[in-house]
């Protein structure tokens, strides 16, 4: 991370001295003192090594080696990790070769050094494209490269990740001798994939600090903000939660049960994400429910019941607050129960109860697999969850893209997960969210082809059903290979969740016959033309998605590869999608503006014009009147384009304000007469909180015509609105109607 400086002056030998001593007074924890010569060694060869160089804190080198080892050592990481943790950047910075590591210290340390020295490289690349200003494109292709390897790394030896992430820990502390965007594509970087990973190799303690010192740097006022809330009330929250524990403490010691309770501190990112939620309800951070939370460890299971039992005999249990991780552990190996109940006063406490060996796996996650073990058998229930983890990691092998392999991990691996059960009662893991459909693809590539429906607990559901913790699910599969339908890959449309599934359906359609492939994608493009009222040619489009040729472009739509989300996004990308907030009340003079910019004048009169009705994300140009200021125009309403020919002068260039404003669109939908047709089409509006300002039907023989005039906020919720809109049964073709 770091590029080292070259200094005349050696590292002081008292200082070394003094490293060594800390580190093996750690390692003397758990480490047999016949086993330190490798540690040692190595902290000689990395002292020797590094000699010379200085980082950009202006630290001697070799600091950061050995507080890379010193954190490994905290989580009780085996002596080869240790010392090739302290070997980590002698590749890289001092130019030693694997042969030489492997003669020295042995082929373990050397593939460890090697495995942390391939992710470093790519890291610093990508430092430089920052540094020369290159396109944001290709600094991100970097960025996903590196992800990438040290994902797959995982799956031949994960040490080789826990080492990057004390690494990037120690990195993250001395942030500040960086650049400013180097600090912010670091940290970010640092919150997105870091801390994630280190929450599902179960490492809490990693965990909560990187989310923390990324938080920081991301947004410090917020960080001050929350940190000045806190300290302004710890007092009075210190002797409260003081008194709660003692009174917890002494209770369950009366009960016959022996435990150890104690506060535990809530970290400053956890609160800030809790007080965003808070907000969109209408509360404060002083609201938050685990502000107050307790830890009880005891020595066995049972133990953790009975305490359950006692507290919520003594305090009254929040309903909805209660988990079970000791039936059901997470996937990163955490077990423990979780309660939230009202204490003195009515405040509520989240109390986390466990076994000490428990919490030390909590605390460490797969590092504590490595506490040094001579002469015990096999870690099992480890070897169990790293072939789970191995074999998430090999569903994503198959992903072509760096930038979609590490989108697909981030949906699929560090989102919050799910566990559901087969019909056979087998437990299956999936990220939150995910559908009958997302677990027919997890069972099986052919199953999830085949599926034409889904059960979950005995029930008929939707494929677009979100699963939810303990649900059983039953897969309903075609004897013959229908094969997926595209709509499956629209993410409007809420089929899948995971990106492994989506590739699998990609994948699917790309091995069909080419012809079948152009003409579905000639019908989609006419379709999504027709809908968006685009005047771009075919080429044009092209050239923009950055395909060869029109015929690629169709081919393309047609098995999935460019998806008509991917499509709008690229057509308008003045807009970028946003969270739909929920419906608020129409102010119809406001619609008169709506956040246009003029630009180079100021301040202007504004107005949308009535025969093209442009919304946002769409190109505009401004046309000035006599008297009522500026109209705005779509850039290809013929309208606007008369009035440029006559009077040029008039013509002015106008943006999209960043001010969120409502648009009226017209929509024409052309559907099969039925009863509750209307019904279902001002529903499915309503649902996609849409307002609807008008609606005329006609029947003509068997077929319905309706024109409904809604007020979208830009181009991202019209689309989507469409695709939920040609889903209802009976409907031909949806439209967007002009003057």
């Amino acid at each position: 991370m770091d590029t080292v400086q070259q200094t005349t002056t050696p590292v002081a030998t008292t200082d070394d001295a003094k490293r060594v001593d800390e580190l093996l007074a750690k390692a003397r924890k758990y480490i047999p003192e016949d086993r330190f010569g490798i540690i040692k060694d190595a902290y000689a060869y990395a002292a020797s090594a590094h000699q010379h160089q200085v980082r950009k804190s202006g630290e001697p080198f070799i600091e950061h080696p050995y507080q890379t080892a010193l954190f490994l050592a905290d989580l009780k990481l085996d002596p080869n990790t240790l010392a090739a943790a302290l070997l980590h950047d002698v590749m890289e910075d001092c130019g030693v070769s694997f042969d030489t590591l492997s003669e020295k210290f042995g082929d373990e340390v050397a593939r460890l050094v090697d495995g942390v020295t391939k992710l470093t490289k790519t890291e610093l690349q990508r430092a430089e494209h920052i540094i020369t200003e290159a396109d944001d494109d290709s600094v991100d292709d970097a960025r996903s490269a590196s992800i990438r390897k040290m994902l797959m790394s995982m799956a031949e030896d994960v040490r080789v990740v826990l080492i990057k992430l004390a690494d990037r820990l120690h990195n993250m502390r001395t942030l500040n001798a960086l650049p400013y965007e180097k600090r912010i594509l670091i940290a970010q970087e640092t919150l997105d994939i870091y801390a994630p990973l280190a929450h599902r190799l179960g490492i809490w303690d990693i965990k909560w600090r990187l989310e923390d010192l990324s938080f920081q740097h991301l947004h410090p006022e917020e960080y001050k903000h929350i940190s000045m809330r806190l300290h302004t009330k710890r007092d009075e929250r210190e002797k409260y939660i003081e008194r709660v524990r003692a009174t917890l403490e002494e209770t369950l010691e009366k009960n016959g049960i022996k435990a150890e309770v104690t506060g535990r501190p809530k970290h400053i990112y956890s609160i800030y994400k809790k007080a965003r939620k808070y907000e969109a309800m209408d509360r404060t951070i002083d609201d938050i429910y685990d502000l107050f939370a307790l830890r009880v460890l005891v020595q066995k299971v049972e133990e953790s019941y009975a305490a359950l039992g006692i507290i919520h005999t003594m305090w009254h249990p929040i309903p909805g607050q209660f988990d079970d991780y000791i039936a059901n552990p997470k996937d990163n190996l955490y077990q423990s129960l979780h309660t939230t109940v009202l204490c003195e006063g009515a405040s509520p406490v989240e109390v986390q109860i466990r076994t000490y060996e428990m919490h030390n796996l909590a605390e460490y996650g797969i590092a504590a697999h490595w506490l040094y073990k001579e002469g015990r058998t096999a870690d099992l229930p480890f070897e169990e969850k790293m072939k789970s983890l191995r074999q998430l990691i090999e569903w994503q092998r198959d992903v072509s893209g760096d930038d979609e392999f590490v989108e697909s991990f981030k949906t699929d691996i560090f989102n919050n997960q799910v566990f559901v059960y087969t019909p056979k009662g087998e437990l299956k893991e999936l990220p939150a969210g995910a559908t009958p459909l997302d677990f027919a693809f997890r069972i099986h590539t052919d199953v999830g082809v085949r599926c034409i429906g889904g059960k979950v607990n005995g029930k008929l559901v939707p494929l677009q059903c979100e699963l939810q913790n303990g649900d059983t699910v039953e897969i309903l599969t075609s004897k013959t290979v229908r094969g997926p339908s595209l709509d499956w890959l629209n993410p409007n449309l809420g089929y899948l969740k995971t990106n492994s599934a989506r590739s699998k359906v990609r994948q699917w359609f790309t091995k069909q016959e080419r012809t079948t492939n152009l003409q579905r994608g000639k019908e989609i493009f006419a379709r999504q033309i027709r809908r968006l009222d685009t005047s771009m040619s075919e080429s044009g489009i092209t050239e923009l998605v950055g395909l060869d040729s029109v015929e690629d472009l169709f081919i393309s739509l047609g098995n999935g590869t460019l998806t008509v989300a991917q499509l709008v996004t690229k057509l308008f990308p003045q807009q970028e999608s946003k969270p739909e907030a929920a419906p608020t009340p129409i102010d119809r003079k406001s619609l008169s503006s709506s956040g246009i910019e003029v630009l180079g004048v100021g301040d202007m009169l504004t107005r949308l014009a009535r025969c093209c009705r442009p919304i946002q994300g769409e190109k505009i140009l401004g046309y000035i009147t006599r008297s009522r200021g500026v109209t705005v125009h779509r850039a290809n309403c013929a309208n606007i384009a008369v009035e440029a020919e006559k009077e040029p002068e008039r013509m002015i260039q106008v943006d999209w304000g960043k001010s969120q404003s409502l648009y009226p669109v017209t929509i024409k939908l052309e559907a099969y007469d039925r009863v509750g047709l209307l019904r279902d089409v001002t529903s499915l509006v309503s649902e996609e909180r849409v307002n609807i300002a008008s609606c005329v039907t006609e029947e003509v023989e068997d077929k319905s015509f309706v024109t409904l005039t809604v007020y979208i906020n830009g181009i991202h919720q019209l689309n989507k609105l469409f695709a939920k809109l040609e889903g209802i049964r009976g409907v031909m073709s949806v439209a967007r109607a002009t003057a």
